[in-house]
């Protein structure tokens, strides 16, 4: 059996991927199913994420928090993260194309290698503030903060609070990792 080359593989644009039925996100080029639906306990963490975002952004103008939604970063590549926040774009488009300022990604069987390596990398390089990874099965969160190009951890969190600092809206959030796991 004859293997591919590399000029036989698909490469998928944003024009292709309006076009698929279901949940995806494109990578350079290359599509990843979203599917099956999240379990129960993810989509209650991220609820609860997205419950302690909306409340501290609320009043903002200028930032907002979000639940999945399509950040086309290029042509070749759009992803949803879970839970985001996002400041100065505006929502009049079929996504957002700016780098957000804070991701919350948690972490499912299906998703987990991808959320873990190659989003970790691709959020790293466009500029994301504050990459926050969970995990429902054992209860830790691991968060980062972009300092010099690099993500530094800023420690693993069960329960707690962390701060992360913000300059768009207003000075620090104060994030209680414990109401995530309640």
């Amino acid at each position: 059996m004859r293997s591919l080359r590399l000029d036989e593989i698909p490469n998928y644009t944003y024009d292709d991927y309006k076009l698929w039925d279901g949940r995806w996100e494109l990578i350079y080029g290359l599509p990843y199913a979203m599917g099956p639906a999240p379990l129960v306990k993810h989509q209650s963490i991220s609820s609860k994420i997205a419950r302690q975002l909306e409340e501290f952004f609320g009043d903002c103008k200028k930032c907002q928090a979000l639940l999945p939604v399509d950040w086309k970063i290029a042509e070749d590549t759009i992803v949803q993260p879970d839970n985001l926040v996002i400041c100065d774009e505006p929502m009049d488009k079929a996504y957002i194309s700016k780098a957000p300022k804070i991701i919350f990604e948690v972490l499912s069987k299906s998703t987990a290698k991808k959320d873990e390596g190659l989003k970790f990398k691709l959020y790293e390089t466009e500029g994301v503030n504050y990459y926050i990874i969970v995990n429902p099965d054992d209860s830790v969160v691991k968060a980062y903060e972009l300092k010099e190009g690099r993500y530094i951890k800023m420690g693993d969190f069960t329960n707690g609070k962390t701060t992360f600092k913000l300059k768009d809206c207003k000075e620090t959030l104060e994030f209680d990792f414990s109401k995530i796991w309640e």
